[in-house]
């Protein structure tokens, strides 16, 4: 996949079929549209284009009232579109000036002089340009003066409800993991660096990775206790995973621990990466450790079974 950091370097691209958004998550409806692109791309002997914006538009136009956090990082949304075989990605930095240019003008100046769209694959709901005027039926009135195709995809459903990446947020919100899971078709996945902490589990025998996250603007679960996946040095283990401020150890403070099945290595400083797979149980406070023990032992014998019957490996 060729990725285009702004329009600068771009060339245009022969028989482009080009489809634009936040793609935040890559779940199951925006796979509907990649794959209506890369078919068209196919067919007309051209190339699919993924036209994406950094950072998030929300972020810039409303920087002090959003409350938004991402089911994807940039890193993360071009190693997604990549396995879905884009062949062409060009991530648009969103500042405040590009936000004001009209949606003729966006028309006119990027997708047909810069890109050279041939085709333009929109979802149903898809709005461009300044204020949001762009609109599908817009394109189709005025395609032919623009010189390209319009094609437009319907609303997707899982269950008779709409895949959204705010339902997706909502659902992981809530700590609905395998609803979450269902409209991403995978599990969700959080990045962090794990640090030192106060080394309280090995003392019970269960002892824990505590996890910075990479990015700040990195959505996280709701808090309470995970059955977890652990990708360490391109290796994967169960585990299991706690999010909160730990009730029953006073003093310790909020923090995202993980406990990784069978494992012992010194992993201080190391990236790693979490996959969550279902949600254990709510956070409690525990009268000591030698309780809070006991219960460990529980969650981990139904971790290992619910990652056994994991839905996605």
């Amino acid at each position: 996949m060729r990725i285009y950091r702004g329009l600068d370097n771009l060339e245009k691209i022969q028989n482009a079929v080009v489809t634009q958004g936040t793609f935040d998550g890559v779940h199951l409806a925006h796979k509907i549209i990649l794959s209506k692109v890369k078919q068209l791309a196919k067919n007309k002997n051209g190339e699919s284009v993924v036209m994406t914006f950094e950072p998030h538009p929300r972020m810039v136009l409303k920087p002090n009232t959003h409350d938004l956090k991402l089911l994807t990082t940039l890193d993360e949304k071009i190693e997604l579109l990549q396995k879905e075989g884009i062949q062409n990605l060009i991530v648009i930095p969103f500042t405040i000036e590009f936000s004001q240019i009209q949606s003729q003008a966006f028309i006119k100046q990027i997708l047909v002089d810069k890109i050279g769209t041939k085709t333009l694959v929109i979802g149903y709901d898809h709005r461009f340009g300044k204020n949001r005027e762009g609109s599908f039926e817009h394109l189709k009135n005025y395609n032919n003066d623009y010189g390209f195709e319009v094609e437009e995809v319907s609303e997707q459903l899982v269950d008779e409800i709409a895949v959204s990446s705010t339902k997706i947020r909502k659902a992981l919100n809530e700590g609905k993991i395998t609803i979450a899971a269902k409209y991403l078709g995978r599990n969700y996945s959080i990045k962090g660096t794990v640090v030192k902490g106060r080394q309280l589990g090995r003392t019970i025998g269960y002892p824990t990775a505590n996890l910075i996250v990479d990015s700040e603007n990195k959505l996280i679960p709701s808090d309470g206790v995970y059955a977890v996946k652990v990708i360490v040095n391109s290796n994967t283990f169960g585990g299991m995973l706690n999010i909160g401020n730990n009730p029953t150890v006073e003093g310790k403070g909020r923090s995202i621990e993980v406990n990784i099945f069978d494992f012992s290595e010194d992993i201080y400083n190391q990236s790693i990466s979490i996959i969550f797979v279902n949600k254990l149980r709510e956070e409690e406070k525990f009268n000591g450790l030698d309780a809070l023990k006991t219960q460990l032992e529980k969650d981990k014998l139904l971790a290992i079974e619910v990652i056994q019957n994991s839905l996605f490996n």
